[in-house]
């Protein structure tokens, strides 16, 4: 058994790879947090993929608000399914590896996509501003054109900040290939660094400040005009409809920001590493599967949609002769 780890460590040892550690420190809770993975991965695929299909087959869903909704879904699809399938498949077999260019397509496509949901969901924060405080106005502001140029936008800088952020920390000689976490994340790639890694964990650090927070910013901007409309709003139902267009937006917001913020922007008091892959799973897996049921619960457009979808499909009682 000595001798068989012993090769496996020399193995590893040449492999130009990785090898993801994730939890196998506590096995039984690995095999745990994978089922539960699995689970939130499977809603975050049925729940987004109805959205893009009712986005696109509903006529009464073709607004600005569900144009952005529909790129939101796709992009918690391509979050999950960028991290999840490699994680499954290293958590229940006995290999953990991952080459080093599925490493760095996996640390691209997260970077980025954690890039462009930062900026897409500030910019759903301008059209839920532009929908309650210029109602009258709405419909020439968010045309089509300035909402396909927001969302090119938000991928334009997400992809051009990825490109500065990751090849540097692929590009790193290192002392080991295990990372300690369960897909090819910046922070773990840096502990593995032979060398100083101080001034890129500071740029880091400050390119995730700007990233989440100017964001942020904008959404906290947008929504102080918001209440301020609703607080001229006299009547009691005129608030409580504009309310309920924004709600959804902001719940998602705070449980994608907090996790983020907690993660990656906390100087001198950062999380330990168990509790960091912890809260990854949060706001890589879980939140994505949330988002649906947060913008499509409490949406009647959204079920009005689904209820004339199955109307398609199965013909009602009413068009069927006695």
């Amino acid at each position: 058994m000595a001798i068989f780890k012993r090769k496996r460590m020399i193995n590893e040892s040449y492999f130009n790879g990785f090898i993801l550690l994730g939890f196998t420190e506590h096995p039984q809770l690995e095999m745990i947090i994978s089922g539960i993975v699995f689970f939130f991965y499977t809603i975050a695929l049925m729940g987004n993929m109805a959205i893009i299909l009712l986005s696109f087959l509903d006529d009464h869903l073709q607004t600005p608000m569900y144009f952005f909704l529909r790129n939101l879904a796709i992009l918690d699809l391509c979050y999950t399914t960028n991290i999840v399938p490699q994680m499954l498949v290293n958590t229940w077999g006995k290999d953990k590896r991952i080459t080093f260019g599925g490493c760095a397509f996996q640390l691209f496509n997260a970077v980025t996509l954690c890039i462009v949901e930062c900026i897409l969901l500030a910019v759903m924060s301008y059209d839920r501003f532009s929908a309650v405080c210029k109602p009258l106005h709405y419909t020439a502001i968010m045309n089509s054109q300035l909402c396909q140029g927001l969302v090119a936008m938000a991928w334009l800088v997400s992809v051009i900040s990825c490109m500065i952020l990751s090849p540097y920390a692929m590009s790193l000689p290192r002392c080991g290939n295990h990372l300690d976490h369960f897909f090819c994340e910046i922070s773990a790639m840096l502990k593995v660094a032979c060398v100083d890694t101080t001034a890129m964990e500071v740029a880091t650090f400050l390119a995730c400040l700007v990233i989440a927070l100017v964001p942020l910013l904008l959404i906290l901007v947008s929504y102080g005009f918001i209440a301020v409309t609703v607080l001229k709003i006299k009547s009691a139902t005129g608030r409580q409809k504009a309310l309920g267009t924004c709600s959804s937006h902001l719940i998602v917001v705070f449980i994608f920001y907090g996790t983020l913020i907690y993660v990656y922007i906390q100087p001198g008091n950062s999380p330990n590493q168990d509790e960091g892959k912890l809260l990854s799973i949060f706001y890589s897996i879980v939140t994505p599967s949330l988002n649906p049921l947060i913008y499509t619960l409490r949406n009647k457009e959204f079920k009005g949609a689904m209820k004339r979808l199955i109307g398609k499909e199965k013909p009602s009682m009413d068009t069927i002769g006695p």
